[in-house]
């Protein structure tokens, strides 16, 4: 392999995963009914509905969930792969129906990474700027609080001490570590492909 594919494969999967992430942000804001009227919610919007509106007269709702920027960002980290595949010199044809399992791996995975930073940022902000108004951590307290919300019922009032984060970055970590690294080791992903991962 030269030095200009792995310069090719690494700004595709860099600007190739900020997008997969900008469309799986789609699908997570309107998962947890964040504000679309917050300016970060805006750019989502934006830079999604080039690709999703088509897509949206194909593949309809269901149950409040935006089942079309979950297939677009499936198709984008298909193509992703795909294409680092293609360029590290490995024939990708007989392997199509492997591939769409190992890009719904690599988008579960995102999924998860999405709200263990979310809760990171989230933490943080509450010890440096708590209760702020800015549009950012809005948006990620708006992310994380379904996710918190089981955690707060089970467990026992503190005294406004929270430890409910601790928890879910608990379940956070083991579903990636048992599930996501079992089910890509299961299916067989090539190595190159762990950077989805």
């Amino acid at each position: 392999m030269t030095g200009l594919n792995t310069a090719a494969i690494y700004v595709i999967q860099t600007l190739g995963s900020l997008y997969l992430l900008i469309v799986l942000l789609r699908f997570i804001l309107q998962l947890v009914r964040a504000d679309f009227y917050n300016p970060l919610s805006q750019f989502v919007v934006r830079a999604t509905k080039p690709l999703l509106n088509p897509l949206r007269k194909i593949i309809p709702g269901f149950g409040g969930l935006d089942l079309a920027s979950l297939v677009l960002a499936i198709l984008v980290q298909l193509l992703l792969m795909v294409v680092t595949l293609t360029l590290m010199g490995y024939g990708v044809g007989g392997y199509l129906l492997q591939l769409l399992i190992w890009s719904i791996i690599g988008v579960t995975s995102l999924f998860l990474k999405v709200f263990f930073f979310a809760l990171i940022i989230s933490v943080i902000l509450s010890w440096v700027a708590p209760g702020s108004y800015n549009p950012g951590a809005q948006l990620v307290n708006q992310i994380c609080e379904p996710l918190l919300m089981p955690f707060r019922k089970l467990l026992p009032n503190l005294g406004g001490l929270d430890i409910s984060p601790i928890f879910a970055f608990i379940a956070l970590k083991l579903l990636d570590m048992l599930v996501i690294g079992n089910l890509a080791a299961m299916t067989g992903m090539p190595q190159i492909l762990s950077p989805f991962l």
